[in-house]
């Protein structure tokens, strides 16, 4: 049995009646601490049965102000036992009869930080009017998941270059079907030691099952699902390519939960996981019309004025460049070096110089043929 290394919380965290207007938790990520006195149990006890689990902790701590940090102590199975507030969503919430509780003994739960409610719409994505229509089956399928059946979209695969707009697409279409959307690098998966990366992604699908429906958005799949021809130059892919499969295979029937992945290299693929995907939507680099949106879209946001610009020319000479590089690399350093230099407008040489520095004064083939 560990003991707590630290000082025990013992404040109560029960609501007052000026805390009435606290919504109620979303989501709650518990870490068993044990006792406050050493010797008392050799070992932490046993979650048998996680719904059971869930209903119990629920009844005895409802109303209670669940903040980061704060201790919550068991008062009748077992009593003066603390579990620590790893995470809750949102921040300081009261804990209700519907609220998701997860006990892990991770100090870091790899989930415990990452976005529940996205607020990006369709309309921010600039372009990509395929990829929108294509979403329609998802959004169907979350909207009314029972009506599918067996024939559910669960498993999506976005691919194209980076910087297209398949993060946020996918964050459009969760706020569009007011479902959480659980955000993940596929590096996170990777763990230390063997074991560890089956484990997180059965982790990763546990928390999606019991938040249904959601969405699981892996980014950068290519991480952890590389062509098995690859797979000694990393020893685990084995591991990480079968745990991902057995989930997409819906062995384990996980209802309502959407499995969105996203690679800039859909060729690198192990063959078996990406032959999993019911749907391949694939998103393609901006037009000069959809570069001249997204300038002027953008610029609307600048702290400073700009003077009257060419936007139509100034998208002839981006052609080729993503939408994350036309913010990052353009408007914003364009944007910067005002600052610097002091000034109170932007002008068009302004962008002009922020192209120069990309070597973007001709127009460039446009490479998105590489990704189909």
């Amino acid at each position: 049995m560990r003991t707590v290394s630290h000082r025990v919380n013992t404040k109560k965290s029960h609501a007052t009646s000026t805390e009435f207007g606290k919504s109620t938790s979303e989501l709650l990520i518990l870490k068993p601490e044990g006792y406050p006195m050493s010797g008392m149990m050799e070992e932490y006890p046993i979650v048998e049965n996680r719904d059971v689990f869930e209903f119990y902790a629920r009844e005895q701590w409802n109303g209670y102000v669940a903040r980061k940090g704060d201790y919550l102590f068991d008062r009748r199975m077992f009593p003066d036992f603390a579990y620590r507030i790893i995470d809750v969503e949102p921040a300081e919430s009261l804990i209700g009869m519907n609220t998701s509780i997860i006990v892990t003994e991770e100090e870091n739960s790899l989930f415990s930080t990452n976005e529940i409610k996205s607020d990006v719409v369709f309309d921010d994505v600039i372009g990509q009017e395929n990829a929108k229509r294509k979403c329609k089956l998802i959004e169907r399928f979350l909207d009314e998941p029972e009506r599918f059946g067996k024939w559910a979209p669960r498993n999506i695969l976005f691919f194209g270059p980076s910087g297209t707009g398949k993060t946020m697409l996918a964050k459009a279409l969760a706020n569009k079907t007011d479902v959480p959307i659980i955000p993940v690098k596929a590096t996170q998966l990777i763990g230390e030691y063997v074991g560890d990366s089956s484990r997180q992604i059965h982790q990763l699908y546990d928390r999606a099952e019991e938040m249904a429906p959601c969405i699981i958005f892996i980014d950068e799949l290519d991480a952890i699902a590389l062509d098995r021809r690859f797979q000694e130059l990393r020893g685990d892919v084995s591991e990480i390519v079968n745990a991902l499969l057995t989930e997409m295979d819906g062995i384990e029937e996980r209802e309502g939960v959407c499995t969105i992945g996203s690679t800039n290299r859909a060729q690198s693929l192990d063959a078996a996981v990406r032959s999993r995907f019911e749907e391949e939507i694939e998103f393609v680099l901006p037009g000069e019309e959809e570069i001249r949106q997204i300038f002027e879209s953008n610029v609307k946001t600048f702290p400073l004025p700009v003077e009257d610009c060419d936007f139509k020319a100034l998208a002839k000479k981006a052609k080729g460049l993503s939408g994350r590089d036309l913010v990052e690399k353009v408007l914003k350093t364009a944007l910067h070096q005002v600052i610097i230099e002091d000034r109170e407008t932007v002008r068009a040489e302004d962008f002009e110089k922020a192209f120069s520095k990309l070597g973007k004064n001709e127009p460039t083939q446009d490479p998105s043929g590489l990704y189909v």
